[in-house]
């Protein structure tokens, strides 16, 4: 028995010529283990410059733990192994030899919850460049303060206290703040896990908002339980399930003519 297809509204910039770019990332035949529990199973992707790829599926399936291996997160937890080869740039970041602290500067990373630092406004932007090597001068960090508030959408609501503490914004500024802090050290990928799943709906419009700006700089995967927000916000989209990648394709054509069934059954709501 055929399976409708419920009708998604696409973001529309998902189908514009020319939107996306080359391949930044490309994942070959990844599989993560934690212990002798297999969390990822040969999973191959490829994220692609100035599109945001969004993650979707069920609890549990593992596209959190694919989205934490694309920066080396899983090197923290005790037990985690990966296989495969990850290349940012053609250059596998599992290699011997990797600088993993550049490698997360390269490949920023935004938390489902928002995780200021303890320090004000100004110094959690400023912390990156300094710790980084990017810059030490006041002028410069100034302006890369300034700059990196204004790309995430906060200066104009933050101009006058940047030595408030940032633990004092709202939540969605406080996540907006977390993604200004990512940018300020000039990634080439942001990760965002779920960056809305705390927030309010008009903070998650903000942040969608900011996620179709800042595409046109870098590659940006975002993994959400939405559906429907990874239709509005992201060009391509891949479908996890018990730890492998049912489907990878355009956005649109997931959402609206999906080739496997499990997609199909998924996005109709009979699981997940």
């Amino acid at each position: 028995m055929s399976v409708e297809v419920p009708q998604v509204q696409v973001n529309p910039v998902a189908e514009l010529p020319g939107g996306g770019g080359p391949d930044k990332m490309s994942a070959h035949h990844v599989s993560v283990f934690y212990g002798s529990k297999q969390a990822i199973d040969d999973v191959s992707i490829d994220i692609p410059l100035r599109y945001v790829t969004a993650f979707i599926g069920p609890s549990g399936c593992g596209k959190s733990t694919f989205l934490r291996s694309l920066n080396r997160m899983n090197d923290t937890i005790a037990g985690a192994r990966v296989e495969g080869e990850i290349l940012l740039d053609g250059q596998d970041i599992y290699r011997s030899g990797m600088d993993v602290v550049q490698l997360r500067a390269r490949v920023g990373m935004v938390f489902q919850k928002p995780n200021p630092f303890p320090k004000s406004i100004y110094e959690n932007i400023a912390y990156g460049p300094r710790i980084h090597g990017l810059t030490n001068a006041k002028p410069e960090l100034d302006n890369i303060v300034e700059q990196s508030l204004r790309r995430a959408g906060l200066w104009d609501e933050v101009k006058d206290r940047l030595n408030d503490s940032g633990t004092a914004l709202s939540g969605g500024q406080q996540q907006r703040l977390c993604i200004a802090r990512a940018i300020a050290v000039d990634p080439e990928v942001i990760l965002m896990d779920e960056p809305c799943s705390a927030l309010d709906p008009i903070a998650t419009a903000r942040i969608e908002e900011l996620i179709d700006e800042l595409r046109g700089r870098y590659a940006i995967v975002i993994v959400t339980h939405s559906m429907q927000q990874a239709a509005r916000v992201s060009q391509r989209t891949a479908f996890f399930h018990l730890g492998k990648v049912v489907e990878y394709g355009r956005t649109s054509d997931i959402f609206t003519n999906p080739r496997e069934e499990r997609t199909k059954d998924y996005i109709t709501g009979r699981y997940g």
